[in-house]
């Protein structure tokens, strides 16, 4: 048998068995791996710019001063205040809920203990593309579990009326199914109109797949399904038939994107306008066209990011890794909000000071609420809470916006 050195022999000889299947992981892994860049860089063998960041707390803290005589008592990481406005919504700590979309590790029980933990915490919560088209609306009560009524009443039940706010996300599938009219027009939802806490976010990208739209598999019956709807590649045939469903991509240039930022203004007034946008290499001058045409908040999405089916090749190689997105956005007066490994509070903490205005967390959310189904997010976000606590204390300052670059430093 001939044999390859210093060659990935048994890869090629995996692709020569199986053919397309090996762009992506083992199809027996879908729905139950959440995926995502690995943390070296996104494949570039240098370490994660934010993990690789240290925060300096200073010898002299003038803010701490100004808390003590404000207190008339020495300040503790206790009077450190999060509560910061995300998007437009009131949130009691610089964090929200990520876009899960409509793979199935994402609906059903899962979905729903997170819907109603982060309707319990009060802080906002994205609900992904495709669960329409996927999943259902849901407006029959009793209907699909994963639908997307089901999902924002599960937040309904349980949210506060200061805090939170729901953000529905739509793809080009999503438009076609009407998403956003359904959710505007929809007496159920009204509350969170009523209350100003319902935003539409228009999707440019993700950062798992830069370029790419949303991926799942799917069975024989659910391929012939949405063949209408969607792009279908086969990996196998027979009773276990098993696709690729693929979602458009989308395309966008500048005027596109202004007049969608526009349109979504024009016909829905009520609802705040978020933009969500993957790593891409001009992800600075795309922020900026979205803030300047009225967007409320522009979500960037590292390359570490993203839960669902993704090809090998993006998961290492291909977008921005989330640090060199803050280095090259900036600080800016705009609000921006950042996902991509997200689940303890300096990584959090240390996207702050280099611009960012909140973090999304995904995975981290799903694990939570598989792991404990009633607490499990809300504990893990009170253990992030008490994190940001002590590291902004250490830093001398009492709140998130007060937080700047001379905090972290940079790796060279």
């Amino acid at each position: 048998m001939l044999q390859a050195w210093g060659f990935p022999e048994e890869e090629v000889r995996e692709r020569a068995r199986c053919g397309t299947a090996c762009a992506f992981p083992p199809a027996g892994t879908y729905g139950r791996v959440l995926f995502g860049a690995t943390p070296d860089g996104a494949g570039s063998g240098r370490p994660d710019l934010i993990d690789a960041a240290r925060l300096l707390p200073p010898v002299f803290m003038p803010q701490r001063m100004e808390k003590l005589i404000e207190l008339g008592r020495e300040p503790m990481y206790g009077d450190v205040v999060l509560e910061t406005t995300i998007g437009g919504f009131r949130s009691p700590l610089p964090v929200y809920v990520s876009a899960f979309g409509s793979t199935q590790v994402a609906v059903g029980d899962v979905g729903l203990a997170v819907s109603r933990q982060a309707g319990r915490l009060g802080v906002p919560m994205v609900i992904g593309e495709n669960i329409v088209p996927m999943n259902g609306y849901g407006r029959v009560p009793g209907g699909e579990r994963g639908s997307l009524l089901t999902r924002i009443r599960a937040y309904l039940d349980e949210v506060p009326d200061e805090f939170g706010g729901v953000i529905i996300q739509q793809s080009t599938e999503d438009a076609d199914a009407e998403v956003w009219n359904l959710t505007y027009s929809d007496p159920s939802v009204q509350p969170l109109l009523d209350t100003g806490r319902l935003a539409f976010e228009l999707k440019v990208g993700q950062g798992a797949k830069p370029g790419l739209g949303g991926m799942t598999m799917v069975g024989g019956a659910e391929a012939e399904r949405v063949a209408d709807y969607y792009v279908l590649e086969e990996f196998s045939g027979g009773e276990d038939r098993i696709a690729l469903r693929s979602s458009s991509p989308g395309t966008f240039t500048e005027d596109i994107l202004r007049s969608q930022i526009r349109l979504i203004r024009n016909n829905f007034p009520r609802a705040k306008v978020w933009v969500k946008l993957h790593p891409g290499r001009d992800v600075l001058d795309a922020a900026l066209l979205s803030w300047h045409s009225g967007a409320h908040a522009v979500t960037v999405d590292g390359a570490e990011a993203g839960t669902g089916w993704a090809p090998r090749p993006f998961l290492d190689h291909v977008g921005l890794p989330l640090g060199e997105c803050l280095r090259r956005v900036g600080r800016q007066s705009s609000c921006l909000l950042v996902s991509g490994r997200m689940w303890e509070g300096s990584r959090i903490v240390k996207s702050l000071a280099l611009g960012a205005t909140a973090a999304g967390l995904g995975r981290a959310a799903l694990l939570a609420a598989e792991e404990e189904p009633e607490v499990g997010l809300i504990r893990l976000i009170r253990c992030v809470e008490l994190e940001m606590r002590m590291l902004i204390s250490a830093l001398g300052k009492y709140s998130p916006q007060a937080l700047d670059s001379g905090d972290v430093l940079l790796p060279e």
